[in-house]
């Protein structure tokens, strides 16, 4: 297994060293604010722009874009769409479990709790999450789980790879801007849907090798080869 993480590492170097950066500012910025600081900081820079621009982003860490991805890859491969349905029931999964295991406060209630709403400027349109569901942010696992998997996937490994990256940090970013997660929320987020991209696609490489797999919807031919 050690052989094949360090293989993956090189071939997708672009994509892993950009988060391994993504980590190492986040952590820094883990060590260095009080929880609830990110949250006044993006309070403080709304804008219509900025609105429209974060909220078109959660949304790309919702979990709808697995269901565009299961209409999209038949045509691509098979093999390519049964583990992105198991990658996607494997996040849902996840992130269910371990909300319900750490069980910590939504920042609107961490903040009301503490008789800071009034400082706080909310997004217009947004509804937002009250409860005990805050750590880790699903969207955020959803979000690095689907595009780091497509990064390890795709022959174009770098500027690709780097878009689908940042696409991956945005979907966290925007997690914060609308007041729906922490930091720390975003960051085990991340981590926790890398690893599961980085497992499935172990399994989309070792499994499922039959030759009907190997086809695409409407061709009797293999698909493209293996990235």
């Amino acid at each position: 297994m050690m052989g094949y993480l360090s293989q993956l590492m090189r071939c997708n170097r672009w994509f892993f060293g950009g988060f391994l950066l993504f980590l190492l500012i986040g952590g820094v910025l883990l060590l260095l604010l009080q929880e609830g600081k990110e949250i006044f900081f993006f309070s403080d820079k709304r804008s219509y722009a900025t609105d429209l621009f974060f909220r078109f982003f959660t949304n790309l860490g919702d979990g709808a874009i697995f269901v565009i991805a299961l209409i999209i890859l038949p045509f691509w491969r098979f093999r390519t769409a049964i583990v992105m349905f198991l990658l996607g029931l494997s996040v849902l999964i996840t992130s269910s479990a371990t909300k319900q295991i750490f069980s910590q406060p939504r920042p609107y209630r961490y903040f009301e709790e503490r008789d800071l709403l009034d400082e706080i400027t909310f997004v217009d349109g947004v509804r937002l999450a009250k409860g005990t569901t805050s750590f880790p942010s699903g969207h955020t696992m959803t979000g690095f789980a689907f595009y780091a998997f497509l990064a390890l996937i795709i022959p174009r490994k770098k500027w690709m790879g780097l878009l689908l990256l940042l696409t991956a940090i945005l979907v966290g970013v925007s997690r914060m801007y609308l007041v729906q997660h922490f930091l720390s929320d975003v960051y085990l987020g991340a981590i926790t849907g890398v690893m599961l991209a980085i497992i499935f696609h172990y399994i989309h490489n070792h499994y499922f090798r039959q030759p009907w797999a190997d086809r695409a919807l409407l061709s009797k031919k293999a698909a493209m080869p293996e990235a």
